[in-house]
C-alpha cells in the first residue's frame, strides 16, 4: 500500500526520491530478517505466543506511523511494523507443516496463496481509496485489522510446551547483518556493504560449524531436497518476480498508462490466482508436487513467450497474459513449499521454511535490480523475430531471455528430483 504514496511522503516532508525510498527499503530489510528470526524462535516457543507479540507489536507502529508528525518517526514506525509484520510469512509456512499432514499439505498452502493474492489485488485498491478520501498517514490503520484474528489463533492453535533449547543469538545476528548488508547493497549499489556481507557470511558460516547449539544447524543443508528444493525455489521466485516489477513499467512507459489504469490491469491476474489457489493446493495433494510444478512451468513459460512476442499491445490482452503467469507461479510456490517442508526435521520445520521465506525476499531484491539495470541500460533491436514493437524491444528480450532460464529450471528439477519423484508412491512426490 505504502508503495503508491511515496510521492505524496516526499511531498509533505520535502525528501527526494532516494529518501523517501526507506519507507519501503527499511521495511523490506527488517522484514526478511524478521522470518527467519521468528522460525528459529518457533521451533522453541509457542507459535501461537509469537503471533500475540508479532501481531501486537504490527499495531504499535501503526499507531506511532499514524501519530507521525516528521519523517523520522514515519520511519519509526514502519520499522516497528516490520518487526511485528514478519511473523506472519514466517508462521505462514510453519502452520501447513505442522497443522497438516503430507497427504492434505498442499490444500493448506493453496489456501495461503489465496489469502495472498487477494492482498496483492486489494492493497493497491485500498490504498487509492483511502487516499483519495484521507490523508495517507491513515494507511498506518489497515494493519490494526489483523487484530481480530489474534482471538481465533490463540483458541485453535493446540496448546503445545514449548520446546527446550537455545538461542545462539551471536549466530543470528551474524546471519541478520549478513541479509541486511546483502539487500543494502543491491538497493544502493554500494561495494563497500557487499564485501562486508560477505565477511559477515564467512563468520556465520565458522560460527554455525563451531557453536555447540548453532543457530541453524549444518545437518540441514545436507538435505539433498532441502538444498536444492530452496535453490530452485530462489530462481523462481526471482524469474517469477518480473511479472509484478516489469509489467507495471511497461505499461506505464510503452502504453502511457496512469498509475490507477496500470494497477487496475494487474487485477484479473491477482483475482484469478485468488480464485484457483485451492485449486492448485489439491492437485499437489492428489497428483504430487512434481505434476503441479510440470504444468504451473507450463503456464509461466507460456506467459513469458506471450509477453516478449506481444510487448507493447493494447493493456487489455497484456492484463490476460499475466493471468497464465501469476497462476502459474503462485502454483509453483505451493509445489515447491510442498516439497521442502517434507525435507527439514519436524524440530527443525520453523526455521527450515523461515529460511525459504527469507530466500524469497532476497530473491525479489536481487531481480528487481537486476531488471531494473536492463531496462536502463535498454537495447537496439529486439531478439524476438515475432516481436514488432521496437518501442518495447527491451521488454520483449527480457521475457524472451526468462522464458529461456524458466526451461532450464525445469530441466534441472525434472532431473534431479523427477525420476526420484516417480519412485516414491502418488501423492508423495
Amino acid at each position: 500500500m505504502f508503495n503508491i504514496v511515496l510521492p505524496e511522503i516526499a511531498a509533505d516532508f520535502q525528501l527526494s526520491f532516494s529518501q523517501v525510498s526507506w519507507v519501503s527499503s527499511a521495511f523490506l530489510l527488517i522484514y526478511a530478517v524478521g522470518t527467519v528470526i521468528y522460525g528459529k524462535l518457533a521451533d522453541i516457543y509457542k507459535l501461537k505466543n509469537l503471533l500475540t507479540f508479532g501481531l501486537v507489536f504490527f499495531a504499535l507502529g501503526s499507531i506511532i506511523g499514524l501519530s507521525a508528525q516528521s519523517y523520522g518517526m514515519v520511519l519509526l514506525g514502519r520499522s516497528l511494523q516490520a518487526v511485528g509484520a514478519a511473523v506472519i510469512p514466517a508462521t505462514a509456512g510453519i502452520i501447513p507443516v505442522r497443522y497438516f499432514p503430507p497427504e492434505s499439505r498442499g490444500r493448506a498452502l493453496g489456501i495461503s496463496m489465496t489469502g495472498l493474492a487477494i492482498g496483492g489485488a486489494a492493497g493497491p485498491v485500498v490504498a487509492a481509496l483511502v487516499i483519495s478520501t484521507v490523508h495517507w498517514r491513515w494507511l498506518f490503520c489497515m494493519p490494526l485489522f489483523t487484530l481480530l484474528a489474534l482471538p481465533s489463533y490463540r483458541k485453535y492453535f493446540s496448546d503445545e510446551p514449548g520446546k527446550p533449547g537455545t538461542i545462539d543469538w551471536l549466530g543470528g545476528g551474524l546471519l541478520a547483518g549478513t541479509v541486511a548488508l546483502l539487500l543494502l547493497s543491491i538497493t544502493s549499489g554500494g561495494w563497500p556493504a557487499a564485501a562486508s556481507g560477505l565477511v559477515l557470511f564467512l563468520l556465520f558460516t565458522a560460527r554455525i560449524r563451531t557453536a555447540k547449539d548453532p543457530f541453524i544447524q549444518p545437518g540441514l543443508f545436507r538435505s539433498k531436497g532441502y538444498t536444492l528444493g530452496l535453490a530452485v525455489a530462489f530462481l523462481a521466485t526471482g524469474i517469477g518476480y518480473s511479472l509484478p516489477f516489469l509489467s507495471p513499467q511497461s505499461l506505464t512507459h510503452v502504453n502511457r498508462l496512469a498509475p490507477g489504469l496500470v494497477g487496475l490491469a494487474m487485477v484479473p491476474a491477482a483475482v484469478t490466482t485468488a480464485v484457483l489457489g485451492r485449486k492448485g493446493g489439491k492437485l499437489a495433494d492428489a497428483k504430487g508436487n512434481a505434476y503441479l510444478f510440470f504444468a504451473a512451468s507450463s503456464l509461466l513459460i507460456v506467459c513469458f513467450l506471450l509477453l516478449s512476442c506481444f510487448a507493447g499491445i493494447p493493456p487489455v490482452f497484456i492484463a490476460l497474459f499475466l493471468i497464465l503467469g501469476n497462476v502459474g507461479q503462485s502454483f509453483i510456490y505451493i509445489a515447491l513449499s510442498n516439497a521442502i517442508s517434507r525435507s527439514p526435521p519436524k524440530e527443525q520445520s520453523g526455521i527450515g521454511m523461515g529460511l525459504l521465506s527469507m530466500l524469497n525476499f532476497i530473491a525479489g531484491a536481487v531481480s528487481a535490480g537486476i531488471y531494473s539495470k536492463a531496462v536502463d541500460y535498454g537495447v537496439g533491436a529486439s531478439w524476438n523475430p515475432l516481436h514488432a514493437f521496437p518501442g518495447a524491444s527491451v521488454y520483449s528480450n527480457i521475457y524472451l531471455v526468462l522464458a529461456a532460464l524458466h526451461a532450464g529450471i525445469l530441466l534441472l528439477y525434472y532431473f534431479q528430483f523427477g525420476k526420484e519423484k516417480r519412485k516414491e508412491p502418488e501423492g508423495q512426490a
